[in-house]
Formats: structure tokens, C-alpha cells, sequence
């Protein structure tokens, strides 16, 4: 298999990021390791669909969920449409080779009043650190942009004027987010102070406090900690921010279109699994405010 060739092509042609064309070279490589144990000519032969399903079950025995199993075959077929595409492949051997059913569930969200406690109540200490934090809470909020997103993210992008952001999102597309007075006052009070501790000229709107980017594991332990006083959910990451972010604005009367240009979805489709989380707001509003829709008892009770 010609993995590096394909690499090249997801991140040159298909401008995909380094992390994702990571993650494809090690599905790629789990399936090559895979079938030279299970078979000894294994670099002469070409692959068959019973390779494949073999590696299915294989993976299944391992524990692994049928998303994961779904993502790892799925970086195969990407692979064998490419090298048809070449001419170097006649058949997909992917192509008609049933994957186990993934579970659909809901995205992980937290409620307004629990956000607001996170971002009203009133800092210990107006160090450096803390206003960063907050303000990365915030801004992840506000804006719905992704982990990777805010990381990278340039402090000539944010026009704090104008209350815009310009993001680099997926496949270097970029958009601009719009954001209110609220989080204009936020951005403005941590450049001074950011000016003021590692100096002016930052090239990374949000660094450390020696004047160093920050990374994604730095990211996730501040979005956790500041919610672990207000949801009990066992999810606390920066993406969950992005699903309340979302749930927010469709709750309030957003248009689905407009909700799906802020995230920056190049499918409505994985825009419209939000408007299941408010269907699910509506039914458990319902369940707990109207007088029957629990009842007991009677004729046709339970």
C-alpha cells in the first residue's frame, strides 16, 4: 500500500489537517500490520473484501466501538477510491462490505444557567492566567469555534472594532464569527493585560505567560476545570462548548443555515443533529410542566 502517497494527497489536494492525515496513516498502517500477520503473502496478494471484513471482526474483539471500527474502515475506503481514481486498482475492496451500526446519541451540552455561573461569577484574583482562562471559556461559548480553531487562532484576526473573528477552520476555509459587547469587553481587558506581562507584538492571540502558544491538552484541562462546579455531565471539552454554543442559538430563534455558517459545516447535515438536542429541551419542558404528562394512575394510567 502506498500510505505516503496518499498522505501527500489528503494534505496537499484535499487540505486536510496534519491531525486528520495523522490519524489515517495509523488506520492504514493498524490494516497493513493487520493482514501480514494473517496471511504470508500478504505484499504480492491484493486486498479482498474478506481481508477487510477479517479486520472488522478482528478490531470488534479488541473491544473497540462500532464508531471507532466505522472511522478506521472508512480511512481505507478514502484510500482505495483514490488509488481507482489513479488507475492503480481495479476493485474498492471496501466497497459493499457491511459495517457494524453506530449508535446514534445526542451531543453532550450545557445549560445557560450553568454557563452563566461559569462566566458571571466574579474572578478571585485578576491575575494573567485566570482572565486568559475565562476569556478561553468564553470565547469557545460565544462563538462556537473548535479547540484547534482557538489555539491557532492569529491576534490580527480579531477585530475587537468591528467584534469579529476570522477563523481557519477544517481544509483551511476560512470564516468570520461576529461576537457582542459582552465578549468585547472580555477581549479588550486580556490584551492589556497580555500586553503587559509577555509584551506588545503577540503573533498568537492567546498565549502563556511566558509569551508561548498554547496547545490543545493546555485547552481541554481549562474548559474542564471551569465546568466541573456546574454540570455533572462526564463530558467537559472544548466541543462540548461548540454543541451548547449551537444548542444556544437554536434555541433563541437562530436559523439552522446561519447556525451551520458559524460552526462552519460544509454539510447542513451534521448542523441538523442540533435541532434534535431543542426537540429534546421541548419534550422534557413538557414532561415537567404540564400537569398529566406524567400522570399515574386512573383508567388508563400505569
Amino acid at each position: 500500500m502506498n500510505v505516503e502517497l496518499f498522505l501527500k494527497y489528503l494534505r496537499y489536494e484535499k487540505n486536510y489537517s496534519s491531525y486528520t492525515a495523522l490519524f489515517y496513516k495509523k488506520d492504514l498502517e493498524q490494516f497493513v500490520a493487520f493482514r501480514s500477520g494473517l496471511r504470508s503473502d500478504a505484499d504480492v496478494m491484493p486486498v479482498e473484501s474478506d481481508d477487510v471484513r477479517n479486520w472488522i471482526i478482528s478490531l470488534g474483539e479488541q473491544g473497540l466501538s462500532p464508531r471507532t471500527i466505522s472511522r478506521k474502515v472508512s480511512a481505507l475506503r478514502s484510500y482505495y477510491k483514490y488509488m481507482q481514481s489513479r488507475g492503480e486498482v481495479v476493485e474498492n475492496p471496501v466497497a459493499g462490505v457491511k459495517l457494524p451500526k453506530v449508535r446514534k446519541t445526542l451531543p453532550t451540552f450545557v445549560r445557560p444557567d450553568a454557563m452563566n455561573r461559569v462566566l458571571d461569577t466574579p474572578l478571585l484574583d485578576e491575575c494573567f492566567e485566570l482572565v486568559r482562562d475565562r476569556l478561553i471559556v468564553a470565547m469557545l461559548y460565544e462563538t462556537g469555534m473548535r479547540r484547534a480553531e482557538l489555539v491557532g487562532l492569529k491576534d490580527v484576526a480579531v477585530d475587537n472594532v468591528a467584534c469579529e473573528l476570522r477563523v481557519m477552520g477544517k481544509r483551511r476555509k476560512e470564516r468570520i464569527i461576529p461576537y457582542g459587547k459582552t465578549l468585547q469587553e472580555a477581549i479588550a481587558h486580556y490584551r492589556a493585560l497580555r500586553d503587559d506581562v509577555v509584551g506588545v507584538g503577540a503573533e498568537t492571540f492567546f498565549v502563556r505567560s511566558g509569551g508561548e502558544p498554547l496547545y490543545d491538552k493546555m485547552v481541554y484541562l481549562i474548559v474542564r476545570r471551569a465546568l466541573n462546579g456546574v454540570s455533572t455531565q462526564p463530558q467537559k471539552s472544548p466541543h462540548v462548548l461548540r454543541h451548547t454554543f449551537a444548542s444556544a442559538m437554536l434555541n433563541d430563534g437562530a436559523g439552522i443555515n446561519s447556525v451551520k455558517e458559524l460552526l462552519g459545516h460544509s454539510s447542513l447535515a451534521s448542523t441538523e443533529v442540533y435541532t434534535h438536542i431543542t426537540f429534546e429541551e421541548l419534550k422534557q419542558s413538557y414532561k415537567h410542566a404540564h400537569p398529566r404528562a406524567e400522570k399515574k394512575g386512573g383508567h388508563y394510567g400505569r
